[in-house]
Order: C-alpha cells, then structure tokens, then sequence
C-alpha cells in the first residue's frame, strides 16, 4: 500500500542542507583517493597493495575510533561532538595535503580515519533523532547526495587541481571547504540532546557493552559488514582500471566522474522516494541484483568508446546506490533512541573495517607489472563482490523483518493515543 508523504519543517530542511555539505567534504576526502590512484601511484612509485594500505589505513583507524567512542556517542549533544570529530577531521586533511613521503601520507591517512570515520555515525544519529521513520529515507537521501555531488563537483575541481598544482591541491580545497562548513554548523544547528534524558548507564565502557550484546544489533552490523565489503572491493583501483585497462585518458577522467555524480544526484532521491513508499529491502533486493551483472560487465570490459563506459559507470552506480539508501534507512530502525549514537559509532566503525578489509584484500589480488601497464585479475576482485552479495541480501532481509516485528509491536501501543487525540 501506498504511504503518505510526511513533509519537511523548515528547520529539518536546514539540518538536512548542514549534514548534507558535511558529508560532501568528508566522502569527497575518501573519494579522492581513486581517481588519485593512477597519479599517486606512479608519482609515489607505489604498488597496488602498497596504494591499498594507503586507503585502507583511513578505514581501520575509522573503525578502530568508532569502537572506542562508541560508548560517549549518547553521553553528549550530538551538534558538539559533530564539530569535535569535524574539526579533528580538517587538520587530518591538511596533514594530508602536507605529506611528501609514502610513510607520512599513512600516517596522515590514519589522523584523518581516527576524526572522520565518527562524522557519519553521529550525522545518522542527528538523522535519526529528528526525522520519523517515514521521513528518513528521503532525509537519507539527501544527505547521501554527498556522494553525488562530491564526483559532480568535487572530484573534477579536485582533479584540475591535481593536474595543476600537484595531488597535494585537492587536500588543501578539503580543508577550506570544511572549515567554513564548520563555522556555518556552529552558528546555525540546535544541540541535539532529547536522548540524554533516557540515557542510564553509568560508564561509558558498559553502554557499549550493553550496545554490542544485543542479538538484533548484532543482525544489523554483520549486514553492514558485508555491505561494506561488496561495495569497497573495486573502489581504490577504479581510475587505475579505467587508464590502464580502458584507455582513458588521464585529463579525461573527471568527466567519467562527473557523469556518474551528475547520475549519483538523480538516482539518489529517486531512491530515497522509492524507499519511503515501497518495501524497503525488495528495493535493497532489486538493485543488488541488478549491481551483480553490472559488476561482472564492467569487470571483464576491454577498451571502449568513452560513451560507453561512461554508461556503464552510471548503471553501476544506479546499483550501488539503488541498495544504500533502503539498506541505510532499515539500519538506522533497529536501535532505540537511548542506543542510537553507540549504534551508529559501532555500525560506522565496522563499515570502515571492513571496507579496509576489502581494500586490503583487493590489494593482494590485483597485479600491475609497471607503472603504466594493464591491472590484473581486477575481474576476480569483481567476482568476490558478487559471491559477497549473496548472504548480504539474506542478512538486509533479517534486518527488514525486525523492524517490520518493532513497527507492529509499537503500533498497538501508539493506537489508544492516537484515539484519545
């Protein structure tokens, strides 16, 4: 059956628009990473599993922070901690754009993981704590659109700068960009603080104890985890293929990345409508599927006309964020409110470790001989990602039913308010 729409305040516009540039700085700082693959590997003369440990440092030092502030997550308003873990997350990045050795730009990958693996978590809590469930796929959505516009706008502007300045550049925009986002989330957002009045644990350690060892948590994280794991596999490699095996020229691949943003910000909120007025995981379902013979195409492709690829790349895209909107909405259903910032730290942080995973293993299964010649075995990377997706869209369906099971254990109680009213 159809749902009624449930429309946006003003405000919750305001706080979508605020979270929304957040997560564009924040995804532009990890999507960087692949179209600078090709230019940083050659200028730094790494190897693939060498680049790999580039990315995935970013990623374990995310899951690790996660872990380890997962218990504060609900003992403080979530708009100070945002701008603690932003703010940690612009002077990583600036140490970014200031490393000149392979050994310094792990080590400023890993400062940048430890502040900007939490941003996410805490902007789902915020998501979650102002919008009801019937809002949030949309709300989702347009925070999701960060994805998109950080390839519409972000990647090509960082990509000339590259081309220009050297790979450094684009590092050195993030921190300008975020650091005027900042300033605007300090004037402009409320504190977020109704679920410190339901918070009752006394130490941090044991809220996150009590977070981990529930069993319907637990359902939610393994789902993330292999979600996470499919959709990390082929990104540190993606321009490397597309200049190596696909004959792409290296000034053309911000407009490869700009077709699929420009793509990424049409699907995105037609996929945050889709998810708010149908079964969320027969959406989830459908567009991984879908994702799997996309992958399979685009993994065993040879050279071809530009046109070409640059379709591929947007159905593709199509299926990954076709899935992540309906996967990331059912996710954020499961925890109560007093749980909410703990389980969105631990999710965030398992997401991240295992997209470090993915990374890494993506590492040892690629091979590139020189510099400049063809990558092998990238196939193979895209045939794991397909066997992945299997159990991930059981575990996504496990999750849609228990929140299907809390949506009717609530409605009955909600019931005799809604007739005295």
């Amino acid at each position: 059956m159809k749902q009624q729409t449930v429309p946006f305040s003003s405000y919750q516009k305001l706080a979508i628009t605020l979270l929304a540039l957040t997560q564009f700085s924040v995804i532009l700082d990890f999507m960087i990473m692949s179209p600078l693959g090709d230019l940083l590997m050659k200028s730094m003369h790494l190897k693939p599993n060498q680049f790999s440990i580039v990315v995935s440092a970013y990623a374990f030092s995310a899951g690790i922070s996660g872990l380890l502030t997962a218990g504060f997550a609900d003992r403080f308003d979530r708009k100070k901690l945002l701008l603690f873990f932003y703010c940690g997350f612009i002077l990583g990045t600036l140490c970014c754009g200031l490393a000149h050795t392979y050994v310094m730009l792990v080590a400023a990958r890993i400062v940048t993981g430890l502040f900007g693996g939490v941003i996410g978590s805490i902007s789902m809590a915020i998501i979650t704590d102002l919008f009801k469930l019937e809002q949030r796929g949309r709300a989702m959505g347009f925070i999701q659109m960060g994805f998109g516009a950080s390839q519409v706008l972000g990647i090509p502007i960082s990509l000339y700068f590259a081309d220009t300045w050297g790979w450094e550049a684009p590092f050195l925009m993030v921190v300008g960009l975020a650091t005027v986002i900042a300033l605007v989330i300090l004037i402009k957002m409320k504190p977020v603080t109704a679920h410190l009045a339901i918070q009752h644990d006394k130490t941090a350690l044991t809220h996150l104890w009590h977070t981990f060892k529930k069993r319907n948590y637990r359902i939610g994280f393994l789902a993330t985890a292999l979600l996470s794991i499919g959709g990390f596999m082929m990104m540190p490699f993606g321009s490397a293929f597309a200049v190596n095996n696909l004959h792409i020229r290296q000034e053309d691949l911000m407009w490869l990345f700009m077709a699929s943003g420009l793509g990424s910000l049409v699907i995105m909120p037609i996929a945050g409508k889709l998810s708010d007025r149908m079964d969320k995981f027969k959406l989830f379902s459908y567009c991984s599927l879908f994702l799997m013979v996309m992958v399979v195409v685009y993994t065993n492709l040879t050279p071809a006309p530009f046109a070409i690829i640059v379709i591929l790349n947007i159905l593709m895209m199509a299926g990954v964020l076709g899935r992540m909107v309906p996967a990331t909405t059912l996710t954020s259903a499961v925890p109560d409110m007093a749980d909410r910032g703990a389980f969105m730290s631990i999710n965030a942080s398992l997401q991240q470790i295992a997209g470090g995973v993915a990374a890494a293993i993506a590492g040892l299964i690629v091979v590139k001989e020189t510099e400049t010649s063809p990558l092998k075995h990238y196939d193979i990377v895209g045939y794991v990602m397909v066997v992945l997706t299997i159990p991930c869209i059981y575990m996504v369906y496990r999750v849609s039913k228990l929140v299907r099971d809390k949506m009717n254990k609530k409605a009955p109680a909600e019931a005799p308010a809604m007739m005295e009213a």
